[in-house]
């Protein structure tokens, strides 16, 4: 519970300084760290088991709600994607990288050809 307590505590001046407008600006580079704490760790094994969801996108269309009612088997939309173009690699609706399909044991999967690097990935979220 006096953990718990602590935490509060550390939001709690976070926030007041945010607010306070001293907040720095931190570089990608000042946040790694390569001693391997072990409470670094056990910080990251505590998020380890979270799940996402990965989805592949093949691409997207609008259309709309009358063109939309009029589907029916058999038809065709066509998508803002070129045939032969990668998959697009989603996890939680963010685009992590780009993939081809693959077909293993008679399963779907995708191969990554190209991983959007943290730097990147950080960048689009602002």
């Amino acid at each position: 519970m006096a953990e718990d307590q602590d935490t509060m505590d550390e939001w709690a001046a976070a926030m007041a300084e945010a607010e306070g407008g001293d907040a720095k600006k931190v570089d990608l580079e000042e946040l790694k760290d390569d001693k391997g704490n072990s409470l670094d760790k056990r910080k990251l094994d505590t998020i380890l088991d979270i799940p996402v969801t990965i989805s592949m996108e093949v691409g997207r269309a609008k259309i709309s709600i009358r063109n939309l009612l009029q589907l029916n088997q058999g038809s065709v939309v066509e998508l803002e994607r070129i045939a032969g173009e990668p998959l697009d690699v989603l996890v939680n609706g963010t685009l992590i990288a780009h993939g081809e399909v693959v077909v293993v044991n008679d399963k779907f999967g995708i191969r990554l050809t190209d991983v959007i690097s943290q730097i990147e990935r950080i960048k689009k979220l602002r």
